[in-house]
């Protein structure tokens, strides 16, 4: 079936709970590459439980809605659809552990036309429970290939953050394993196509991909190293747009422009194929 604009705009996401530990949260941080230099203490907060700190990008993993894009109800080809773009704006440091509730909004819903595919803007606002202290807002775009023409308003996608038109100031070179996917689908996304060689040929890939999220955690990781010297606290908003997968084993490089006022732009790349992978990044750091 397809589209139905207004059930789509109003559908009825359940907020969510979710509860996790220091385990989880170190976790998180060796699923996007931490800790790869063992006597570089900076690292060793996010990935040991002495003096522990949780990376900002961890929010992308916290209060999920629960699965929805396999739903009829949703009129989306589910498999045919990909994770545009991904920001998240820190309203307040991210603990370690604590009960927290996630509410999952469907923001616009753009009709880019038949054959062009329809584009989602979602938001996640997500509170400690026990006080009602927004922690975090997350916001996505997806690209859903298969279903535009479906009849929506005529609405304009929203603009990407704007690339500086000059050499970069500096850059960060980060490497991950060949088993980093392996490691970050422990954080819930559970995706055959990052795990298993069937899944991957059937989606077009020789090999396993790196999830989308784990690249945008070692971009998080590239500022806090580049520009915030690890202060996880500077770090107030990330954004960027995917722009191609990245396969476990490659080094990925930021490079980051330096725009004054806390503001950085960046761009990661695949270092060894010379391919971009993250494009129109945004940082926001104090």
């Amino acid at each position: 079936m397809p589209i139905d604009y207004e059930a789509l705009k109003a559908f009825p996401f359940e907020d969510r709970e979710h509860s996790y530990t220091e385990r989880d949260t170190m976790l998180y941080a060796l699923g996007v590459g931490l800790g790869f230099d063992p006597l570089d203490v900076r690292q060793l907060s996010f990935v040991y439980e002495k003096n522990l700190v949780a990376l900002p990008t961890m929010g992308v993993t916290i209060a999920l809605a629960k699965p929805w894009l396999h739903r009829p109800e949703s009129g989306i080809t589910w498999n045919r659809m990909l994770h545009g773009e991904q920001a998240i704006e820190l309203h307040r440091p991210i603990p370690v552990a604590g009960t927290f509730v996630g509410e999952t909004k469907m923001e616009e819903v753009v009709d880019k036309g038949a054959g062009k595919g329809a584009l989602l803007y979602m938001s996640r606002t997500v509170r400690e429970k026990a006080s009602g202290k927004a922690i975090f807002t997350s916001y996505q775009t997806l690209f859903c290939r298969a279903d535009g023409g479906f009849g929506g308003p005529v609405t304009k996608a929203r603009p990407v953050h704007d690339m500086p038109d000059r050499d970069f100031d500096r850059s960060v070179v980060l490497p991950t394993l060949p088993q980093q996917a392996l490691i970050y689908r422990l954080n819930g996304d559970a995706n055959p196509l990052h795990a298993d060689p069937d899944a991957a040929a059937q989606g077009g890939f020789d090999r396993p991909i790196l999830h989308g999220l784990c690249t945008f955690g070692i971009a998080g990781h590239a500022i806090l190293r580049g520009v915030a010297d690890y202060r996880a606290n500077a770090v107030r908003r990330l954004q960027a747009r995917f722009a191609s997968p990245v396969f476990p084993g490659e080094t990925i490089r930021t490079d980051i422009w330096d725009e004054g006022s806390g503001r950085f732009s960046f761009r990661c790349i695949a270092a060894e194929r010379q391919v971009v992978v993250v494009n129109n990044g945004l940082a926001l750091v104090e």
